[in-house]
């Protein structure tokens, strides 16, 4: 069944500069992006942090993107400060809605288990389905939008490297430098991880600790009921194994997705 992400909206780059203005902007490649192939992709400070992550695809001559509903209106603020004397114009498609579903559209490019994915006309009401999508998304253990807060987190501490949103062969962009250097830096020190309580009661707030014998092992990014995320340092998880993990007293598991690389 296709149903309607009602917490997605669509903004459009048109005109004869749209692609090469949208490509020195984000983390990935969207000279490949057709009708066929969508691309993940961020925006992020010049420090390298994430402002809005996106899914991009490609209309009727147009590059259309797919946002949280409620970045759109500071995402086109955003785009709009740096399209300066480039030919593209911006807008907002009211008129097409964003629709998932096993056989819609193309396979979400951050992973394939997240199934199709189509931007399509609103003819009618549809289903709505974004409760049912983030239910799916936190089982996965996949982090977008508001998990990663605003100006928060570096692109690769997000995960944003393992969802296929960051190509280091594309040339510049914005944060691209700080982005590169963590790469080749050669070691993960965070990670954005999955964190449930054990008794299924409401997760504390967001930037509550996580701790391990009363030390620090992260900060809970983001919650949705007894899961959420947490931004975890790697290396006191692994010197935390086999300890309690807590937040603000309250029993916690931090796992991490099994699509994320050892």
């Amino acid at each position: 069944m296709i149903t309607e992400l009602t917490d997605r909206a669509v903004i459009a780059l048109t005109g004869p500069e749209a692609r090469p203005f949208l490509q020195g902007l984000v983390t990935n490649d969207v000279k490949d992006v057709s009708p066929g192939r969508a691309a993940y992709a961020a925006l992020l400070t010049p420090q390298g942090k994430i402002l809005f992550d996106f899914l991009i695809a490609a209309g009727d001559d147009e590059l259309l993107i797919d946002c949280r509903h409620e970045a759109r209106e500071a995402l086109i603020k955003r785009l709009s400060m740096y399209r300066l004397r480039s030919k593209v114009d911006i807008s907002r498609r009211d008129d097409i809605g964003v629709f998932t579903g096993l056989n819609s559209g193309v396979t979400d490019p951050r992973l394939q288990a997240l199934g199709g994915r189509a931007l399509m006309p609103k003819h009618e009401p549809a289903q709505d389905g974004a409760q049912d999508y983030l239910a799916k998304r936190l089982e996965l253990g996949v982090p977008e939008g508001i998990d990663f807060g605003s100006d928060q987190m570096f692109a690769l501490d997000a995960n944003l490297d393992e969802l296929h949103a960051i190509s280091y062969e594309k040339g510049c962009y914005v944060g691209q430098e700080l982005t590169a250097r963590m790469k080749y830096r050669g070691k993960d020190r965070k990670r954005l991880l999955t964190i449930t309580t054990k008794d299924g009661s409401p997760l504390p707030a967001s930037g509550i600790a996580v701790t391990a014998d009363g030390r620090d092992v992260g900060v809970i990014s983001s919650r949705y009921g007894a899961r959420g995320f947490t931004l975890v340092r790697l290396d006191r998880l692994t010197e935390a194994s086999g300890a309690a993990l807590e937040a603000a007293g309250v029993p916690v598991d931090v796992t991490k997705p099994i699509w994320l690389s050892p």
